[in-house]
């Protein structure tokens, strides 16, 4: 199982399977079994757990429940499979998480090693698959093991399910006290069923039985109620009256139809099962191809009628008196959307308010599904239905013509097919009418309710790729957007404006705007506004021109109020506003003529520095410890480091066993991996305080031995033996400190490592201090034979001699000095006194103690500053720059490509040529990003993602430079 966090944020481990051959064996019988068996087989079922969905392994399960007892057995038990999920590695949060988890757990058991259990556990056949497999796993069916045909079907009947007869059920008109404590609802009024003429042949069939031909009223009313029992299933079975002239009549059609394919015996059990192998044929597919006409597709349908005008002039206009078909016999209508779509076409105020009403959920909740190339005259039917809001506000009634033939004197008419370039003009020809804001007329709520149904059907469509591309199509749908966005500035109009917007930013990916283009000039009049969604929806909508096309989005004759604006903005504390004018700038300075009119318009040595302050947006310090060499660990040896002067004169006078397990402390530490002969031990301390060290003492060995169990809980005493080697006593647990250690204070000694013999075989001093004065006053006179005053002071003489410390390489061979020269060369090899407060005690210094045996790892600290990134699915190990820097580096690095081809450039050069006074050289580049180059090589070196990008864009400044 893999780690990971549980509910509690523990670590547990999560459920995976475990792919041996066992389990591969274990799977081949299930897949076998229930080949045999005929029932369907998951090997791998999947199961969503809080740590995602994970594959059951079914062994795990199977042994599982086999350990609890089986699965009757642990149905018995309350939250029993709950339970047995944690145990398997499946977790979740939340309770009602947790109580699906398990259901499904022991449905997968249900369904695929159930049928397998049985068989496996008591040898017989298990239970038909009628009544396990596909039946629920619910608890109201009973055990598995015990399971048959007839107890299912006795279990399956609750008691009081039974249909009462006519003559039990009391009058309708009492009810009774019985009734209403029973709870028992009042019966049904019988259903009235409207008369269908018979339209099936008067002839019979020569195959038809004679049996069929004469049914008897037994087997008609059972052939009746059966196929009406089958269509409504929400209501009871009806009486049959042979008086009432209605069920005379139903009886008759039915005995000239034959019999009835659904009749179903009352008793299922008498009845033959040799047509539940039936299937009926399904339906055969017939492939529609959908007819242009001006009601479905007025476009297309007038593309198709002009080179086939001048022929209809010379044959003239015939009238064809045609008789509407009558509807076949069961046509139940069309559905939902086709009668939305001719509701809303028929022009009829009730039939559109129905239509409206539902394309609204139909587009929201199966937009992934709802098409307008499915249903052709949808969008134009919404299109028309949305154009109705001018005649609310102007005196003006739009509408669309799909001749092709512009007439200009009629200010409401639209061009369908190639759209109405004066369509701005004719919009600010038009005189308001009034209309108050917060009171409105019955009436106008309802039109104004309907036309906003429709801008929002066409909102949530246009969100489907698919359907943005069809739109994009439609001219008449820019003249739309142009009428809604220029409405009158009221807070009823608010909601209809931003649906206009969104379609807008669906659509514009997929249309090639030039600056002339009224859409073009309309979106960019909306970033004039104070709201903040308009000018996001509109930023983005500009911005996105073309963008899935193969032109380039020039955004040409861009206002210098608009530019104004977006510099504003940018100041402006709002990330998802920033980004918006991020991206506009991108667009915009890729052209060089747009930075020559960005020059022109807005102060670019401020703009500048501020995109380069962006460079930084949510930047976060990052400090990592890189490992330069791991910590390594010294082998253990039998060498013991002879005890310090100054702690051999206190243990001297110490009596046993304290003077032992002192002794030990210092010299000694716990390591698991170690060991050390218990005769090396025993010599060691019998060199400190034995009889050769001049001190009396009574301990013997094996007290020794059992005193080092006492002081370190760890190690024990052991006789090992290896292959071909003498049997030795040894100390597991611990091993032999490579520097001494105050036993009271935990502070380590240093080593002096002065050498005494020189050459191959060298020999150090091999005596320990505790301070570093200490060891400076031993080297002095044990080592230079250097006398020192009673003050501390040396005499400064002359002195002839080399520098003997350990791998020093300054003094090798005798050099005549100084004696200050030598004293301050040596203070480099002995170590600094470590400042600690006064406060620590040997708590702290325990805490702050390390393994002596270990080196520690040499490690360097890198400190960088990360922003916003992003994985790149092709190298997932590499972050990607992104969000507000990478913006703002790509827009700097697009006005510095291009702000040397400008003619402000050539007008700047010339100028600097002969204006020699100020002494400044250099174009635009040189005055921009000169004050920001240091920012810019601290970005390039502490931000990783953005490195590539300021390289790129220090070099065109210094090549340009």
């Amino acid at each position: 199982m893999a780690p990971a966090r549980g509910p509690a944020g523990k670590d547990v481990d999560v459920h995976e399977i475990d792919r041996s051959s066992e389990y591969n064996e274990f799977i081949q019988k299930l897949t076998a079994f229930h080949e045999k068996r005929g029932t369907p087989f998951e090997p791998e079922p999947r199961l969503p757990t809080m740590h995602g969905h994970v594959n059951v392994d079914l062994l795990k399960l199977y042994k599982a429940v086999l350990d609890k007892g089986g699965y009757d057995e642990l149905n018995k038990v309350q939250k029993a499979w709950g339970a047995l999920a944690v145990e398997l590695g499946m977790y979740y949060a939340d309770n009602k998480g947790m109580g699906q988890l398990s259901f499904q757990l022991k449905q997968d058991f249900y369904r695929y090693l159930a049928a397998y259990w049985v068989h496996d556990q008591t040898g017989r056949d298990p239970p038909p698959k009628e009544i396990l497999e596909q039946q629920s796993c619910a608890s109201k069916h009973g055990p598995v093991l015990t399971r048959t045909l007839e107890n299912f079907k006795l279990s399956a009947k609750r008691p009081g399910e039974e249909t009462p007869t006519r003559e039990e059920r009391p009058p309708e008109t009492t009810p009774t006290s019985t009734n209403r404590a029973s709870g028992r609802l009042r019966e049904a009024p019988p259903q009235r069923i409207p008369f269908q003429l018979d339209t099936a042949p008067t002839r019979q069939a020569r195959n038809t039985s004679s049996q069929h031909n004469t049914p008897t009223p037994n087997a008609t009313q059972a052939n009746y109620h059966g196929n009406h029992a089958q269509q409504n299933h929400h209501h009871p079975p009806q009486q049959h009256n042979p008086n009432n002239p209605l069920h005379v009549i139903q009886a008759q059609q039915a005995a000239l139809r034959g019999a009835s394919s659904s009749f179903t015996p009352a008793n299922a059990e008498l009845a033959s099962r040799l047509g539940d192998s039936f299937e009926p044929r399904p339906p055969i597919t017939v492939a529609l191809r959908p007819v242009n006409t001006p009601g479905n597709n007025p476009v297309e349908f007038a593309k198709r009628q002009r080179p086939l005008k001048p022929q209809a002039a010379e044959f003239g206009n015939p009238q064809f008196s045609t008789r509407p078909a009558l509807p076949p016999t069961g046509y139940e209508g069309p559905n939902i959307y086709t009668r939305c779509l001719q509701a809303l076409r028929s022009g009829i105020p009730a039939e559109q308010a129905f239509a409206l009403n539902h394309l609204v959920k139909i587009s929201f909740e199966r937009g992934d599904k709802y098409k307008f190339d499915s249903f052709l005259g949808l969008a134009e039917g919404l299109i028309e239905k949305a154009l109705e809001v001018g005649n609310l506000f102007y005196d003006v009634a739009w509408e669309i013509s799909y001749s092709g033939d512009q007439d200009g004197s009629k200010l409401g008419r639209l061009d369908g097919l190639d759209g109405t370039p004066d369509i701005l003009e004719r919009i600010r020809g038009l005189k308001p009418k009034p209309v108050l804001d917060h009171l409105q007329p019955v009436e106008f709520s309802d039109r104004l309710l309907r036309i906003t149904e429709a801008i929002l059907t066409l909102r949530n469509m246009v969100m489907l790729t698919e359907n943005a591309v069809y739109m994009a199509d439609v001219f008449s749908l820019r003249d739309l957007l142009c009428i809604i966005l220029h409405l009158p500035e009221l807070e009823m109009l608010v909601e209809i404006k931003h649906f206009a917007l969104d379609i807008a930013e669906q659509v514009t990916p997929w249309l090639l705007l030039d600056s002339s283009d009224p859409l073009y000039q309309t979106l960019l009049a909306q970033l004039d506004s104070t709201d903040r969604g308009t000018i996001l929806t509109a930023l983005r909508a500009v911005s996105r021109i073309s963008m899935n096309l193969e032109a380039t989005n020039k955004l040409e004759h861009v206002p210098a109020r608009v530019l104004e604006n977006i510099m504003n903005w940018l100041l402006l504390n709002d990330e998802e506003l920033m980004d918006a004018c991020l991206d506009f700038l991108y667009q915009y300075t890729a052209v060089v003529a747009n930075v020559e009119s960005l020059l022109g318009a807005v102060n670019m040595e401020n703009v500048v520095p501020h995109l380069v302050r962006l460079l930084a947006h949510g930047a976060k310090r990052i400090k990592e410890e890189k490992v330069l060499e791991p910590e390594k660990k010294a082998l253990c040896t039998e060498e013991v480091p002879p005890l310090p002067l100054d702690l051999h004169e206190k243990l001297r006078n110490t009596d046993e066993p304290t003077r032992c397990f002192q002794w030990l402390k210092i010299l000694f530490e716990e390591d698991a991996e170690s060991h050390i002969t218990q005769i090396a031990i025993w010599q060691a301390y019998q060199g400190s305080f034995g009889t050769l060290a001049g001190v009396r003492s009574n301990l013997s060995a094996a007290d020794f031995i059992r005193n080092v169990s006492h002081v370190f809980a760890n190690a024990r005493a052991q006789i090992i033996r290896g292959p071909g080697e003498v049997q030795r006593f040894i100390i597991e647990g611990i091993r032999a400190r490579t520097a001494p250690c105050h036993h009271e204070t935990k502070e380590e000694y240093t080593r002096c490592q002065w050498q005494m013999i020189k050459g191959a075989f060298s020999k150090p001093c091999n005596q320990f201090f505790l301070s570093g004065e200490q060891m400076w006053n031993h080297v002095l006179t044990a080592h230079l034979a250097v006398p020192i005053g009673e003050n501390g002071k040396i005499e400064n003489t002359e002195v002839t001699t080399t520098c003997d410390w350990a791998e020093c390489a300054k003094y090798r061979t005798p050099r005549t000095m100084k004696l200050a020269e030598l004293t301050r060369h040596i203070k480099t090899h002995i170590p600094t006194a470590q400042k600690r407060s006064q406060l620590d005690g040997p708590e702290l210094a325990a805490k702050r103690q390390r393994k002596s045996y270990i080196t520690p790892a040499k490690t360097m600290s890198l400190t960088w500053e990360k922003t916003a990134v992003t994985l790149d699915e092709r190298k997932p190990n590499v972050e990607q720059a992104a969000g507000i820097p990478l913006s703002a580096v790509l827009v700097l690095r697009n006005i510095a490509r291009n702000v040397v081809k400008t003619e402000a450039e050539e007008e700047l050069l010339k100028k600097n040529e002969t204006d020699d006074e100020d002494g400044e050289s250099g174009g635009w580049n040189e005055r921009l990003f000169r004050p920001v180059m240091a920012r810019l090589f601290e970005v390039m070196t502490e931000n990783k993602a953005l490195a590539g990008y300021i390289t790129s864009l220090l070099q065109l400044v210094q090549t340009n430079d």
